[in-house]
């Protein structure tokens, strides 16, 4: 469900005044759509597209929004009118399509203002119309206000540069200035076939007015008539009263909740006193540990000097350390050519001490087997030592018997036998 933003008005949520001032521009448009081919840029929600189908005999309302698009295909089904996505400054048809062109508030919208109206050109047919309405800057300024500009609007005319920007276009412009005015109508109880409209004749302000609407062409116009709509709730008195009653039952209501939003804003002026005390509170703490922040900030500034002494004195030790080592590396080079030299001469010196052993080692077999060799001949020589021995002990005992016995006492005595020594 679509709904009125303050830009895309859906009948039945607005005052009935803002919405006849939307359906008088469609009316108004009416009286040149009769039989015609007609696009409607920019439709919005629908309901004056299908204003046009009523006379017209055939009408596509455009619009860039998919919601706006869809509000208006559920809401407006005709035969004759149908509804598409489209932008107003890419429209998708060909040149020449159309016999009329209704655009109502959308040129300042656009920021590409003059690629719409080249694109309404481009659509319509050599005795084509474009009509074409938009606010009055300097009015639509002064109206609102306080509420400043209108968010949606890119960009706003006066009278002199909307003429100006059409005629750019369209050789043939025709102008009108569209006014909510008061008005008094006698219509008849009993229904009657003829209208009489009496408007008294005025200077022309367009400075003053509140809308802007151009009838433009590629050929010229016949006709410039003044055209007044009464729309069918047109006792504005009336509507007026309603539409006071209405507001008056609001303001009631306002006033109900102004007086609970006073209770509520003396509870919060209370609750706001509280916080006041508790931020001066807050403030107090803040001051001290901003004093705290500043000592620590002193005692930190203190560090990052030492530190910055640390390091450099780090960076000292880290030269004078690169340079040991590489003193040590060099030392370490030496050595380890000292160690490669004498590890060489250990392998020279074990390889001849290996030869030397293996040489000494068959020497000592040599040796040792000569001295096996002796000691079988020293045992051998021992035994017959021993055997030696056991002979002379024995021949000595026959010797001592000898020496013992009488006859060689006799012998000696007499100088017979044998000399025997004593040994």
């Amino acid at each position: 469900m679509s709904e009125f933003t303050g830009e895309r008005l859906i009948p039945g949520s607005v005052d009935i005044d803002l919405l006849n001032e939307h359906l008088a521009r469609y009316a108004f448009a009416a009286r040149l759509a009769r039989g015609k081919r007609v696009l409607d840029a920019g439709c919005g929600a629908g309901y004056g597209s299908a204003e046009l189908a009523g006379a017209a005999d055939s009408v596509v309302g455009v619009d860039v929004a998919p919601e706006a698009i869809a509000f208006a295909t559920a809401n407006y089904q005709l035969p004759n009118l149908r509804f598409e996505q489209a932008s107003c400054t890419a429209l998708p048809h060909a040149a020449g399509r159309f016999d009329l062109v209704a655009a109502f508030e959308v040129i300042e919208h656009l920021a590409d203002w003059r690629g719409f109206l080249a694109e309404a050109r481009r659509v319509l047919s050599p005795n084509g119309q474009l009509v074409v309405s938009t606010p009055n800057r300097l009015y639509y300024t002064e109206s609102r206000g306080l509420q400043g500009a209108n968010p949606f609007h890119v960009h706003e005319f006066d009278f002199a540069e909307f003429s100006a920007e059409l005629q750019a276009v369209f050789p043939h412009v025709s102008l009108f200035l569209e006014n909510h005015v008061e008005g008094v109508t006698f219509q008849p109880h009993a229904p009657g076939n003829m209208v009489e409209v009496r408007v008294d004749a005025g200077e022309p302000a367009p400075d003053e007015s509140h809308f802007f609407v151009a009838v433009c062409a590629n050929r010229p116009q016949l006709g410039n008539p003044t055209f007044v709509y009464v729309p069918r709730a047109a006792n504005v008195l009336r509507e007026r009263e309603r539409h006071i009653a209405l507001l008056e039952g609001e303001l009631a209501t306002k006033d109900q909740w102004l007086g609970k939003a006073q209770a509520d804003l003396a509870a919060f002026d209370r609750e706001h006193q509280k916080l006041l005390a508790m931020h001066r509170g807050l403030l107090e703490d803040l001051e001290r540990a901003n004093l705290w922040a500043a000592a620590l900030d002193r005692e930190l500034e203190e560090r990052r000097a030492r530190v910055t002494g640390l390091q450099e004195e780090l960076a000292a030790e880290q030269e004078s350390a690169r340079a040991t080592a590489e003193g040590y590396a060099a030392k370490v080079a030496e050595l380890e050519l000292d160690v490669r030299a004498r590890t060489q001469w250990a392998i020279d010196t074990e390889t001849r001490l290996t030869a030397e052993v293996r040489r000494q080692t068959a020497a000592l077999g040599a040796a040792v087997e000569q001295l096996h060799r002796t000691e079988k001949e020293l045992e051998e020589r021992t035994a017959w030592a021993l055997e030696l021995q056991e002979e002379a002990r024995r021949l000595g005992g026959q010797v001592a018997l000898v020496r013992a016995s009488r006859w060689m006492k006799l012998g000696r005595k007499v100088g017979l036998g044998p000399d025997i020594a004593a040994s």
